[in-house]
Formats: C-alpha cells, sequence, structure tokens
C-alpha cells in the first residue's frame, strides 16, 4: 500500500534535512503510526507522501504507483485530515462539505450523515469561524472521508479533542479498518497510537529508531512491574518490584508482612516510557 525507500528531503536553506533516509512499508488495512515529538519529521513525511512535497529524494510508492506519476488523480483515492483545521470560516459546516465534495470526480457521502457521525448534526447550518477547535477539527476528520478513499492520513486526529470526542474520533477510525481501509497515523500521542496502531515508527530528528507492534516492543524493552503500595507511618507510599521472581523476592515478601498493604498490582511499560527509554528523548 505504501512503500518507502532512503526518503530524504530538506527545506530550501535548512542547515540539515528534515528527513533522513528513512525506510518504512505499510500494509493494506493496517494502522500504521509515526510516532516523534515536534520538529521530528513527522508531518513533513506525511506531506511527500500527500504530493505536498516535491523535491525529495528516494522512492516513495503510494498505492503501487510512483508518487511522482499519480499527479491529481491521488486525491480521488486518499483522504488526509490535517494537524490544524482548515476551513472556509465564513461558510458553514455543510457548505464546507458541499463545497469540497463538489471538487471530486466520483461519488460522495451525504454530508449531513458525516456530520452526525462526529456529533455536528445540530451545527451543520452555522458558521465554521463561530466552531471551537475540537469541533474545527471534527469536520476536518470527516471532510476527509467525503469520497470514501482507500487510504486514509491521519496527522494528531484527536488534538485539542475532549476524552467523548476523542473517543468517538477512534471508534470510528476502528470501523474504518474493518471496512478495509489502511491508515496512516502521524501522532504524539503514544496512548492513541498504542490503541488503534497495528505497528508503530519511532522516528526522532528524520531518522527511524523501531518499527513494530505496540506488544511487541513492550515485550522486547519494556520492564515488568508489581507496584505495592501500603501504608507506614500513617501515609501511603508505594515501591516498584521486577515481576519476574517477585515469589522469592525477599523485600516484597518483608513489606506484605511488616505494613499494611492497600493495593498489589501489575505495571506494563508504556509507548512513551519505550521510546523514551531507546531514543533517550522526550515527546514534547
Amino acid at each position: 500500500m505504501i512503500h518507502v525507500h532512503n526518503l530524504v528531503f530538506a527545506y530550501p536553506g535548512a542547515a540539515e534535512p528534515a528527513v533522513r533516509g528513512i525506510d518504512f512499508e505499510v500494509a493494506e488495512g493496517e494502522v500504521f503510526g509515526f510516532l516523534g515529538p515536534s520538529g521530528a519529521g513527522k508531518s513533513t513525511t506525511q506531506k511527500v507522501l500527500t504530493g505536498l512535497l516535491k523535491g525529495y529524494q528516494g522512492e516513495v510508492t503510494i498505492l503501487n504507483r510512483a508518487i511522482s506519476a499519480w499527479g491529481s488523480a491521488l486525491y480521488e483515492r486518499i483522504g488526509v485530515t490535517f494537524e490544524l483545521p482548515n476551513h472556509y470560516q465564513k461558510l458553514t459546516a455543510l457548505e464546507n462539505l458541499r463545497l469540497f465534495a463538489a471538487l471530486y470526480a466520483g461519488p460522495t457521502q451525504d454530508p449531513r450523515a458525516l456530520l452526525e457521525l462526529v456529533g455536528l448534526a445540530e451545527d451543520a447550518d452555522t458558521r465554521v469561524g463561530a466552531f471551537s477547535k475540537g469541533m474545527q477539527m471534527r469536520l476536518n476528520f470527516v471532510r476527509a472521508l467525503l469520497h470514501n478513499p482507500t487510504l486514509l492520513f491521519m496527522d494528531e486526529p484527536t488534538s485539542g479533542l475532549d476524552p467523548v470526542n476523542a473517543r468517538k474520533i477512534k471508534d470510528i477510525v476502528r470501523r474504518l479498518q474493518a471496512d478495509g481501509r489502511t491508515i496512516f497515523l502521524t501522532t504524539h500521542d503514544m496512548n492513541v497510537a498504542d490503541e488503534l496502531c497495528d505497528r508503530v515508527a519511532f522516528i526522532v530528528d528524520g531518522e527511524i529508531a523501531l518499527i513494530d507492534s505496540p506488544r511487541t516492543l513492550k515485550l522486547q524493552h519494556g520492564r515488568h512491574l508489581v507496584r505495592v503500595e501500603y501504608h507506614r507511618n500513617g501515609a501511603t507510599a508505594q515501591v516498584d518490584y521486577p515481576l519476574a521472581g517477585l515469589g522469592a523476592n525477599d523485600a516484597f515478601l518483608t513489606l506484605i508482612r511488616e505494613h499494611p498493604v492497600e493495593t498489589i498490582h501489575t505495571q506494563e511499560a508504556t509507548l512513551e516510557d519505550i521510546f523514551i527509554a531507546t531514543t533517550g528523548r522526550s515527546l514534547q
């Protein structure tokens, strides 16, 4: 579905390339997460893959065709959500969707049904300039679905959303995958990636550090711990112990024997923990 080999991209006048010789593939029907901090090269890579940036080096194939050979026909097959909303502010939500639907040669979905999908049906006739950022992000999301694209590029799709609407977007992403769509998800939110992605790539300073499934990364790089919360000197304290060999751990056995225990539960490494441990960088 997507094949990238030795991709390099440098902005004019920049001292260093934004993307430095990266390689990866995305299979049909996969949700592939492209993860890293701001400035890592995530959005630059997505812009190359969607034909918005030219002048790159390397090989980029989308839907079994070199991206340089697609031309405008590419946009009949892919959908793109951007990190920042970009709508016509003086038009209503419904007018925005109808305007963009008219740009496609093929059939499009009912715009009112799409607004209903993300909880904007009652705001269909409201000018987008009066929308909150979260509302604009939801409109941005469904605009990418108008023409039933085979391949979706999503840049921070839950950014600016409250937990309820973030959950709604994630549920839609799952349904899209179940329907056979392929999704390239760019984010710095490791929780979103962990929930949605079949595989993830960690990118730092324009280079890919790791690619694998979240589960495999946790097994290979994560620490498996047991956290004990207990009462000591009238206060609650907590301590972590390695899960392996816990039954023979003298410190653990002494603690549970000598102190009132409040909770005991396992602690699994998060993708953010693994990202920091393997790259030495934070996500900020």
